[in-house]
């Protein structure tokens, strides 16, 4: 993380703190420039088990990350601009989530500071792993921390969910059962949480609309509710397969192929489909087979998000030195 100097530096040391050895146009510490990490998700099953009055649909999902990162990299500035130097291909930057992220976080906190936001990256959209979500839960997580607001988990969840309901299961970072419309979330520990497996996970060359695949007469919306103990008994299913497959042959097709090695899901809405492996070795044998028009990605499923740790090296620099 770098510091830009342009800009009115007065009112950095009521955002920033003891992180700002002088107050003034040139001078900062030396901070950390590591890249905050924005995992990918894979939805273990998912269920629709009813709709509101509003039209959002009540879920209940097993969240579990894996180790298919964007990084996003982060350099303040004194003149309180938000600014995006690069992002999703073909998203705007006011629409961007991580721009918009920024801004509600300044909204609400009054912080003077702003920062340009460089985002790399490797989560293919439409694709049903929570890219977009997860980019900006690592900029509220990480501008908390940089901007020294000291906002708790809970504000920047439900901050989060202003952008999207997944977004607040990327800013608590752990693993979840998840209820509402994604945001009801419980934390999976040992014995519940699900094992951190090797998954081969595969994107055919289509965008999935999540908003057609919710709006679609034919989907299921009156699943039973299940427990978490039943989940891990059954293992669930994905009540959107049905729909994606009928409006999505590519996705229909990626799933047969992918089915010939294992008992493969579709993550979310899609486009993604995934396996679980018994080894990384095993994975790669698959991927030599691999048809064309399918992007292959080899993961390990993670129940602490590595946007986590990345918090952590942060919260170690001592104060007037991060």
């Amino acid at each position: 993380m770098t510091m830009n100097t342009s800009g009115d530096a007065t009112t950095v040391g009521a955002c920033i703190g003891g992180a700002i050895t002088a107050v003034g146009t040139t001078t900062a510490n030396a901070l950390d420039d590591r890249p905050w990490p924005a995992p990918a998700k894979l939805n273990l099953f998912l269920h629709i088990v009813g709709r509101r009055p509003n039209g959002y649909h009540e879920l209940q999902t097993c969240f579990q990350f894996v180790d298919l990162c964007d990084d996003i990299h982060f350099s303040l500035r004194l003149d309180g601009e938000v600014r995006r130097l690069r992002g999703a291909p073909g998203v705007s930057e006011d629409t961007d989530l991580c721009v918009r992220a920024a801004r509600n976080l300044q909204s609400i906190s009054g912080c003077a500071l702003g920062v340009d936001i460089d985002v790399v990256k490797r989560i293919p959209m439409g694709a049903g792993l929570g890219g977009g979500s997860s980019d900006a839960a690592t900029c509220l997580v990480a501008l908390n921390r940089l901007w020294g607001l000291d906002l708790p988990t809970s504000d920047l969840a439900a901050l989060g969910l202003t952008l999207g309901a997944d977004v607040p299961v990327f800013v608590q970072g752990r693993a979840a059962w998840a209820e509402g419309v994604g945001e009801l979330l419980t934390p999976l520990l040992p014995p519940l949480a699900p094992p951190e497996c090797n998954y081969l996970i595969l994107k055919p060359n289509v965008f999935v609309s999540t908003a057609e695949v919710f709006q679609d007469p034919e989907l299921t919306r009156n699943s039973p509710h299940i427990t978490i103990h039943g989940f891990l008994a059954s293992g669930g299913r994905n009540d959107c397969l049905g729909v994606v497959r009928r409006r999505y042959p590519e996705v229909a097709r990626a799933l047969d192929w992918l089915s010939l090695f294992g008992p493969a899901r579709l993550t979310g809405t899609g486009a993604c489909v995934f396996v679980a492996l018994e080894s990384m070795d095993r994975g790669r044998e698959i991927v030599r087979m691999l048809p064309p028009a399918l992007d292959a990605f080899l993961v390990r499923g993670l129940n602490d998000s590595p946007l986590l740790e990345r918090l952590s090296v942060a919260d170690a620099w001592p104060a007037g030195g991060r």
